[in-house]
């Protein structure tokens, strides 16, 4: 499968070092705002062994259009900016390219282009693309499921700067039905990012927790997404989409 990689600022870079080390994807070209590091090999810069042909241009250099015909691939992964759709969305769309976009946030204009899109491709939007925060989130419904009289608390833990709310955290208390005012916050150095669900029964408690060790979950979930989506029919999907089949043993 050749891909092509949107992005490559401190996750991209570590996106882009998890597609190099898996044969089971060829990573043909990596897209960034500046000329920085242009025609520069993707691996060599990275210091990770690979044969593979990718190298990184500016987004200047070539229109979508050109840059497709060129290199052409089977799925675009984007690790840009929400604004970053605008620059590939139509010729990914017409040419039948699937999309896996791990960005946080869209505009309600910006998700209804993402639909339109989906009547010609195959597209994956998860704001939180690693596996095991997905998981949670499935595990969390699960079990609020069985038990909805139980007691719920979302707590996450940043960095010490980071100001606001995670957005993950947000997630995980709407799909839980908990008002995002009741989310915990910690923020403390040495950590990179925690999620933590506690539920509350009597004479018992339930934590699920997912901690985030390095950016390179970020790839492991994207190339996961990329290799699933592939067999799937047109349409938005998200990661939940993907995982929920591999629950079936349960039923």
């Amino acid at each position: 499968m050749k891909v092509g990689l949107i992005g490559f600022g401190k996750t991209g870079k570590a996106v882009a070092s998890i597609l190099l080390e898996n044969k089971e994807v060829n990573l043909q070209w990596v897209i960034r705002k500046t000329n920085h590091l242009e025609h520069r090999s993707v691996a060599e810069y990275l210091g990770v062994l690979s044969d593979e042909p990718g190298l990184i241009y500016s987004k200047n250099e070539f229109t979508a259009a050109d840059l497709l015909n060129r290199f052409p691939v089977d799925a675009i992964i984007d690790f840009s900016s929400q604004h970053g759709i605008e620059y590939y969305g139509d010729e990914a769309g017409n040419r039948g390219i699937a999309i896996v976009s791990a960005i946080s946030s869209y505009s309600p204009e910006e998700i209804q282009y993402l639909e339109q899109l989906s009547n010609n491709t195959k597209i994956l939007w998860s704001p939180n693309i690693t596996v095991g925060i997905n998981f949670l989130m499935i595990a969390a419904k699960i079990l609020k499921n069985i038990a909805p009289y139980t007691d719920i608390e979302v707590i996450e833990e940043h960095f010490k700067n980071k100001p606001e709310t995670s957005g993950t955290a947000k997630k995980i208390a709407h799909c839980l039905d908990v008002p995002e005012d009741a989310i915990k916050t910690i923020r403390a150095g040495g950590i990179i990012g925690v999620h933590e669900i506690l539920f509350g029964f009597p004479h018992q408690t339930v934590r699920l927790k997912h901690e985030s060790i390095a950016r390179e979950a970020f790839g492991n979930g994207a190339l996961f997404a990329a290799k699933h989506i592939l067999n799937k029919n047109n349409g938005l999907y998200s990661m939940e989409d993907l995982l929920l089949p591999y629950f079936q043993f349960l039923s």
